[in-house]
């Protein structure tokens, strides 16, 4: 009796341990392919923003810790050069207002403070509505392509809803008022120069 006791406590033991060490590999394999999946799609967007550097603009990126979208968090940004000279910057950053929690986004910034674009990298937003802020769903986020601080004013850089110029989607107020301040929230801290200052 003792003995069958413990022999289906040692099977018991060696199938815990099995099973653990599976969930382990596996948690790693699958980790390492998100992070694979998630690289390639932000080479993905970077090349869709800007093409006509020759740097290594991701050997070349550096993180800011700072204040944005009213929260501390760590930007990442690439600096895209032609000759030598920089001529913009793409700004990897999280607006954490969105419809379903947080919206990943790149924003394109020439030198000379309009945007080159604004892509999403990541979101959680409600299949069908709030996700054609994706340009595989809808052309709706190329619309910042050349806008800035004064195109359009100050005022207008709202959805129309809030009496700005952004069209919604209709039932999805929420995303695109996302996108439209953040946007305009990384103009600004652009603008005072704080993306700029990398860090030694």
């Amino acid at each position: 009796m003792i003995k069958a006791i413990l022999k289906s406590g040692m099977l018991l033991l060696i199938f815990t341990m099995v099973s653990v060490l599976f969930v382990s590999l596996t948690q790693d394999t699958t980790q390492e392919k998100i992070q694979y999946n998630e690289e390639q799609l932000l080479i993905k967007r970077l090349a869709e923003l800007v093409s006509n550097y020759d740097n290594d603009i991701l050997k070349e990126k550096y993180d800011q810790v700072l204040m944005l979208h009213g929260i501390k968090q760590t930007i990442g940004i690439y600096p895209a050069k032609r000759n030598g000279q920089t001529f913009a910057y793409l700004v990897e950053h999280t607006y954490p207002n969105g419809y379903n929690g947080s919206i990943r986004l790149l924003t394109g910034i020439s030198v000379d403070e309009t945007l080159l674009g604004v892509r999403v990298v990541a979101h959680k937003e409600t299949p069908g509505l709030g996700d054609k802020i994706e340009t595989r769903k809808s052309d709706w986020i190329k619309q910042f392509t050349g806008l800035s601080l004064s195109n359009p004013t100050q005022d207008n850089w709202k959805v129309k809803r809030d009496g700005g110029v952004f069209e919604a989607f209709t039932g999805a107020t929420i995303t695109p008022r996302a996108i439209v301040t953040a946007s305009y929230q990384v103009l600004e801290l652009f603008n005072k120069k704080s993306l700029l200052i990398q860090a030694k």
